[in-house]
């Protein structure tokens, strides 16, 4: 596995690769890797010639008042693991090679982005549609794959390749869970034992909102109200949103016809825990 750093360098191997015709398969990952990351990168493995694994902590996705500074890194880790999974190159550019001095560029996706966690992390996703457009551009892969996890994060990049015209499949990968049903998560590592056991809820919410719909409920405020319920009953949680949305557009909606996302965030501790699940009506 070669690391490199600097963009001119990422982008001559790229080039070079296009060349002889290689495709090339981009994982985005901001390290502190896990089983999840791994499991999208064993999936990128399969899907072309050559593996590109990204890290970066990107700042631009972090509010003030957020966990930065804080976030896991464990760069030798993560190098250790990518290279046991055969990865080709390690793109770790640093924070100045993505922003340099006077940057001002930044991209919109307007009507995805100020929906469910848009609407507590303002320029959240501004900050992510922008290095991940930044990525697609230094790299030029064929193919990238994103967690299903993060279902927003993945619709705003679906939306931003269809409108600006990136000729990038985007792969969703399906989300990783612990055998408890806790879905993996660099932040998972802020819990102590008791806020990891309250963080069950989540996924024990999901469960209760399939059965319901399974079950001939279509109504979708009775379906966030059990769900709000399952996960309040935990003195260490606090809801931040629980929502019942179009897969595509995210927009909330009162009947479940056909297929809807039932999408929701959460505080645990320090950590603000995501998840999601499809309903199929």
């Amino acid at each position: 596995m070669r690391i490199l750093e600097p963009i001119k360098e990422m982008q001559s191997w790229s080039e070079a690769e296009r060349r002889e015709g290689g495709s090339i398969v981009l994982v985005p990952t901001m390290g502190a890797l896990h089983e999840g990351h791994l499991s999208l990168v064993r999936d990128g493995r399969k899907r072309g010639e050559r593996l590109v694994v990204s890290l970066f902590v990107n700042p631009a996705q972090f509010a003030p008042h957020e966990d930065y500074a804080a976030y896991p890194r464990d760069f030798e880790r993560d190098q250790m693991l990518l290279e046991e999974e055969k990865v080709d190159i390690l793109f770790h550019p640093t924070v100045e090679e993505i922003y340099p001095e006077g940057y001002q560029s930044y991209v919109e996706v307007e009507k995805l982005i100020p929906l469910l966690c848009g609407a507590f992390r303002p320029g959240h996703f501004r900050g992510v549609a922008t290095v991940v457009a930044k990525l697609f551009n230094i790299v030029r892969p064929h193919a990238a794959i994103f967690g299903a996890k993060d279902f927003q994060q993945l619709q705003v990049i679906r939306r931003m390749v269809r409108d600006l015209n990136f000729d990038i499949e985007v792969i969703a990968h399906p989300t990783v869970r612990d055998p408890d049903g806790l879905a993996l998560s660099s932040r998972n590592a802020y819990l102590n034992a008791e806020e990891r056991a309250a963080a069950l809820s989540l996924y024990r919410s999901l469960k209760r909102a399939e059965s319901l719909v399974l079950g001939g409920e279509r109504k979708s405020r009775r379906v966030i109200e059990a769900a709000r319920a399952e996960i309040e009953k935990e003195r260490l949680t606090r809801v931040e949103y629980v929502s019942v949305c179009h897969p595509e557009t995210l927009e909330e909606i009162e009947k479940i016809e056909g297929e809807a996302i039932l999408a929701l965030a959460v505080r645990v501790g320090k950590a603000r825990l995501i998840d999601n699940t499809i309903l199929r009506a």
